[in-house]
């Protein structure tokens, strides 16, 4: 027994007077009648009930309340029996730090919810999770088990194949954005790993998408051999960045990996990225999320559909399980240690690894959604609603993470942490990351500004110039160290690149570098201005706000569009085999299909496909910024022309390792020998944006660029100091052009990349056995200081001495 001091709750409904008398116990325990079965009737919710293991939770419960109806006459005190286990020693426990927490011997339990009026600890372990049934219950009391907001107890005993969950009781009001549902176990937000289904794809019982999940519970031999591993610290302005889904990376038969689509397969392939002069790593999401939450056939592929790409968390502090090969094994410790094995392994190669998160909505969606975890703990809290309870959408997915509210944002700085020092990840870039930005649903000023103001006070959403969370991540002495790259945009409207609040450390994926160069390069008219911009790094978007060319995070594709292949290739967007009548996708593409649609086309249409995508390469590699590369663009990897493959698990996303070695010496070879070139340039890569002192402009004849709307042609020198000189030109046009070069006294210009050139000569590199002859095929040209330029083509040209000056 324990005497705890005894005051009015603000959980307890009703006035103080009548909580504080005998009537009000005399009331809770009128509407308890112990029923024939375990179930208890929650006196909040008849219509609801709560599943106990044992009577014994039952009887606790009226034994509490009895006990103060009891003491009610005194007023000034309680008599709480503590929470009771047939399996744990139970103690209160501690409120901080949230999540299962090893100490003392023992596991603390600590969770946050402000509206829940009761709290149950749910302990289940491996084999009863895959009966759906709950192993046992441990009801928390509301003054020995709570302090504040948190809710918390502290067990000792035999956790080996344990896991647990929580319910929670209290209002089931939508209206007023309350969903407590006593019947659902809930998981932890910051619990370390979920524990449902054992492999990717594969359907629970009863052929259930949506089977009971559990969280992990620490125990004293989760460790893992980091063999000294040490972040690496590389200036971003030096990364060469590769965006990959890890599932997709190894997943094909062709990759020959002993551990298929697994986080192990991944690291069996980390040679291929250094040999493609890789140095980070871009994690397509790899939270743990439910690949079969819209799980339906499609009668066009006759498979079925899944959520592929992942962008549609659960938890956010737990890897994707089932991208490890352990599965469930040990309840997930094992997969926990193979995403480190992957960043381990990354560094050792010299790969930094920077993970995807999408902190700016959930899997639970909107009201119709399930109840999973952050809407049963305290849904009013974690995401923006509208003042009758209405989720707000500026995600497109259903509802909207209330990032600048005082928990959540410090929530998301405690997740980021903990990727950063548990598990040794490099950086992270935050999908639609606008959604950050925006004021969080508290609807009043004094909450969100700290002191009251006139006129409208409905102010969630509002787009902040100051955000919270922002704010905090960037000067929180752990993460404003690492790599934080936003998507400065969402499907609210919100478009920031070049605006986003960054601090001085914040990059962005610059979509209008993708846009422009796009339009340039296929021969628009009107972009010559805008494609030089780009070019070096887009100073009329990140100098002004005190940003470096760094700060740009230059792209042609992504997981999210045409591929490489496909830009080239199809001028229409053909995604029928999403089963959605090709209504998805973007319609807007900037794309040129060479002049046949589709995959399928003459020799001359493939030619200047591949001459295309070399341009595209070529411009990623020569731009200030840091470039981009999207998984399979490396070989020229074709989606058919789908634009939105979101549901395919299939050869549609897969990398086709077979088709790789076919370009091994072909423009996979051009892409190796550029990011080979790009890495020895000290002025590829610039900390500050290239002045006149180092690059000057060219035209068809030096020194005169041309700037008008019909211009189709940008070429330029910059000064190297490794390299001496460099020439870049770019002829957009259709028509081919007789170049002049600039003169150097004492000096010739030398060929090294040409994109109109037949392979391996459109590299000239120093292991090519007929460089020589090659060279002197330019020489009638280059001795008159003059190049020729065949239409959509670019080229490098190196400054060498010449021997006969």
């Amino acid at each position: 027994m324990e005497l705890l001091q005894f005051t009015s709750s603000p959980l307890l409904h009703g006035s103080s007077k009548f909580i504080n008398s005998p009537e009000f116990y005399k009331s809770k325990l009128s509407n308890l009648k112990k029923p024939p079965t375990t179930t208890f009737r929650c006196c909040n919710h008849p219509n609801k009930t709560s599943h106990f293991a044992n009577s014994k939770a039952f009887e606790n419960v009226t034994k509490n309340l009895v006990i103060r109806a009891s003491k009610s006459a005194e007023l000034e005190t309680a008599v709480i029996k503590k929470p009771q286990s047939q399996r744990f020693q139970v103690s209160k426990g501690y409120p901080t730090p949230f999540g299962a927490t090893l100490r003392d011997g023992g596991v603390n339990f600590s969770i946050f919810s402000s509206n829940a009026v009761s709290a149950t600890l749910c302990l289940i372990t491996l084999s009863d999770l895959q009966e759906n049934k709950v192993t046992e219950e441990i009801a928390l009391d509301s003054f020995a088990n709570k302090t504040g907001d948190v809710w918390h107890v502290f067990l000792k005993g035999d956790f080996k194949d344990m896991l647990y969950g929580y319910k929670f009781d209290g209002k089931f009001s939508p209206q007023e954005g309350h969903y407590f549902d006593p019947t659902k176990i809930v998981l932890d937000p910051y619990a370390k790993a979920v524990i449902s289904r054992a492999q990717f794809g594969v359907l629970g019982p009863d052929e259930n998408c949506w089977p009971q999940m559990a969280c992990l519970v620490p125990t004293p031999e989760d460790e893992f051999d980091w063999e000294g591993d040490l972040p690496l610290k590389y200036p971003q302005r030096d990364l060469i960045i590769y965006e990959v889904h890890v599932r997709g990376f190894t997943r094909h038969e062709s990759s020959k990996t002993e551990h298929p689509g697994t986080y192990l397969g991944v690291v069996e392939k980390l040679d291929h990225l250094k040999d493609l002069g890789i140095n980070c790593l871009e994690l397509m999401p790899c939270h743990e999320f439910n690949e079969l939450e819209y799980f339906s056939y499609n009668s066009v592929l006759g498979d079925y559909k899944v959520n592929f790409w992942g962008y549609s968390t659960i938890n956010y502090f737990s890897p994707m399980i089932s991208y490890s090969s352990a599965g469930i094994r040990n309840c997930g410790h094992d997969a926990i240690n193979e995403f480190k094995l992957l960043v381990r392994e990354a560094h050792k190669r010299g790969i930094e690894v920077v993970m995807d998160v999408v902190f700016n909505h959930t899997v639970e969606g909107n009201d119709k959604g399930p109840i999973l975890s952050f809407r049963g703990v305290d849904n009013s809290v974690y995401y923006m609603l509208a003042p009758k309870g209405e989720f707000y959408n500026y995600s497109g997915c259903g509802n909207t993470f209330n990032c600048n509210h005082p928990v959540v944002r410090q929530f998301i700085v405690d997740c980021l942490r903990y990727w950063v020092t548990e598990m040794h990840v490099d950086g992270f870039r935050f999908d639609l990351a606008s959604i950050m930005t925006r004021g969080s649903s508290l609807w009043d000023s004094v909450n969100v500004y700290g002191i009251p103001i006139e006129g409208d006070l409905l102010t969630t959403g509002t787009p902040l110039r100051s955000p919270p969370l922002i704010d905090l991540i960037s000067n929180d002495p752990i993460l404003r160290g690492v790599k934080l790259i936003a998507e400065a945009w969402d499907t609210g409207g919100l478009y920031q690149v070049g605006i986003f609040p960054h601090w001085g450390i914040w990059s962005e994926w610059n979509g209008k570098y993708r846009d422009i160069v796009r339009q340039f390069i296929k021969g628009t008219d009107g972009f010559a201005g805008a494609f030089a911009e780009c070019l070096c790094g887009s100073p009329n978007l990140y100098q002004g706000g005190g940003r470096k060319p760094w700060n740009s995070i230059n792209f042609v594709c992504a997981h999210d569009g045409f591929s490489l292949a496909d830009l080239v290739s199809y001028n229409q967007k053909h995604n029928l085999a999403n089963g959605e009548d090709n209504n998805d996708g973007e319609t807007h593409n900037n794309s040129w299909n060479c002049g046949q649609e589709g995959e399928f086309a003459n020799i001359l249409v493939k030619k200047l496909r591949r001459r295309q995508m070399r341009n595209f390469f070529l411009c990623l590699m020569v731009s200030q910024g840091v470039p981009m590369i999207s998984m399979g663009d490396e070989y020229g990897h074709t989606k058919g022309g789908n634009n939105n493959t979101y549901c395919h698990d299939n050869d549609i996303n897969y990398f086709r390792w077979d088709k790789k070695e076919e370009s091994k010496s072909d423009f996979f070879r051009f892409c190796c020998l550029l990011t080979k070139f790009r890495h020895e340039c000290e002025s590829l890569g610039l900390s500050d944006f290239p002045t006149a002192d180092r690059l000057q402009w060219h035209g068809h004849a030096p020194g005169l660029p041309d700037w008008s709307d019909k211009s189709r042609f940008v070429a330029f020198t910059l000064i190297d100091s490794v390299k001496g000189e460099i020439y870049v030109a770019f002829n957009a046009s259709h028509l081919p052009v007789i170049i002049s070069l600039p003169k150097r006294p004492g000096y010739r210009w030398e060929p090294l990349v040409d994109t109109s050139k037949p392979e391996p000569f459109d590299f000239l590199s120093s292991d090519l056995p007929a460089k020589e002859i090659a060279i002197k095929q330019y020489a009638p040209f280059l001795d008159a200081n003059l190049y020729p330029m065949l239409s959509y083509s670019s080229i490098i040209l190196l400054l060498s001495p010449d021997e006969n000056a």
